[in-house]
């Protein structure tokens, strides 16, 4: 490379030697100049370099062995000569600005172009969450609304097997009061029938027998009487309406008693519980006469024990007994008669705004609670 620099600085002073030598109104050889820069611009020289040569040669062809005069115009005349040695390089400098510049313009574009891409992008990205949130918010809904569905015709089931089971317990009263009229108070009622025909016999005959068979024929009425008046309490109770809920229970808890063996108690507190309306205690007498039933039915009970008690403003009534227990979910889901006496009881308590729990633990026997607010019920008696 050096022995390049070397050649290219001899051939530099011979060409400035033989231009210094023309006539000063000769026109500089351009070619001659131009190769020389170009030569310089192929070894990688610039502007600046190819300067150092034209000093050097300056100092070299000029100082020495002229005056100062001479030498100002050779300086001159030299200068146009490196004017045209440095043209290759300062149009390939100037090509380069242009393109630098066309560059840079490019590049400014393309900047632009990609802040508009990447904000493209940010709300493409932002629209594909949104329709993602919306779909998963679709998705969710759509899951809400199957399960909503399925929990309506789930409840439809319900109701329509409850009506089914409404009008097979009806039908099942209807055939136990038929049976009972016919089989006790039929039976009673013939037989006072025969014991008249036999009394109106025996005055003719003036039978010796007569009172005794009076006093027989007044208990078959007596009988029929109190089996009128047992159809009655447990169709209706009187003394609810006429005494209040608290007697009520004691008169049916006795009666249960002596009916099924089960000993009953009740206890309750100091409250103005005969200030509630007709159908809340209509309600709550209902509960526990179900209730109790359940017991006698199916319990296997020694003892239950009825407790009410105003708990926030809530009026609350237990029902424990020591029986069995039972699986409380599935009897609430199964077929028969003690699951339509745990809905029904649950059915009056939600009619006057009450709530209703059923707890049922091996060894723990059965616990029934009933709540319902104090006030007035917008419900009808049942």
């Amino acid at each position: 490379m050096g022995r390049k620099l070397d050649g290219l600085a001899q051939r530099y002073v011979a060409a400035l030697r033989k231009h210094l030598k023309q006539s000063p109104r000769s026109v500089p050889p351009s070619g001659t100049a131009q190769n020389l820069g170009r030569r310089a611009m192929a070894l990688g020289l610039e502007t600046l370099d190819l300067a150092r040569f034209h000093e050097q040669a300056l100092i070299t062809l000029v100082l020495p062995d002229y005056s100062a005069g001479t030498r100002d115009q050779m300086v001159r005349r030299a200068g146009t000569f490196f004017a045209e040695a440095i043209t290759p390089i300062e149009k390939t400098h100037r090509t380069a600005q242009v393109a630098n510049a066309s560059l840079n313009q490019m590049i400014q574009t393309l900047n632009r172009r990609s802040a508009d891409l990447a904000a493209s992008n940010r709300r493409l990205q932002q629209e594909i969450t949104q329709r993602k949130s919306v779909e998963a918010s679709l998705r969710k809904s759509e899951h809400h609304y199957s399960e909503l569905l399925e929990q309506s015709r789930h409840m439809q089931e319900q109701l329509r097997l409850l009506s089914r089971q409404l009008l097979s317990a009806q039908e099942e009263e209807r055939k136990m009061i038929s049976r009972e009229l016919h089989d006790q108070i039929a039976q009673t009622l013939t037989g006072i029938n025969v014991r008249l025909a036999s009394l109106k016999t025996g005055v003719k005959l003036n039978n010796k027998n007569l009172q005794e068979k009076i006093s027989s024929t007044q208990r078959l009425v007596e009988k029929s009487v109190d089996i009128v008046h047992r159809f009655a309490r447990d169709l209706r109770p009187a003394v609810l309406d006429d005494l209040g809920l608290i007697p009520a229970l004691h008169s049916f808890m006795k009666n249960f008693t002596t009916r099924t063996g089960v000993r009953a108690s009740l206890a309750t507190f100091a409250m103005k519980i005969e200030k509630l309306d007709a159908t809340r205690r209509t309600t709550l007498f209902r509960v526990a006469q179900e209730a109790l039933t359940n017991v006698a039915r199916h319990a296997r009970a020694s003892r239950v024990e009825v407790s009410l008690q105003k708990l926030r403003g809530r009026l609350c009534m237990k029902i424990k007994d020591d029986g069995k227990s039972f699986n409380v979910e599935r009897t609430l889901h199964a077929n028969g008669g003690k699951r339509l006496g745990l809905l029904g009881m649950r059915e009056r308590l939600e009619m006057v705004g009450g709530s209703f729990t059923v707890e049922s633990a091996p060894g723990k026997g059965t616990t029934i609670q009933a709540q319902i607010p104090f006030g007035k019920a917008d419900g009808r008696k049942r």
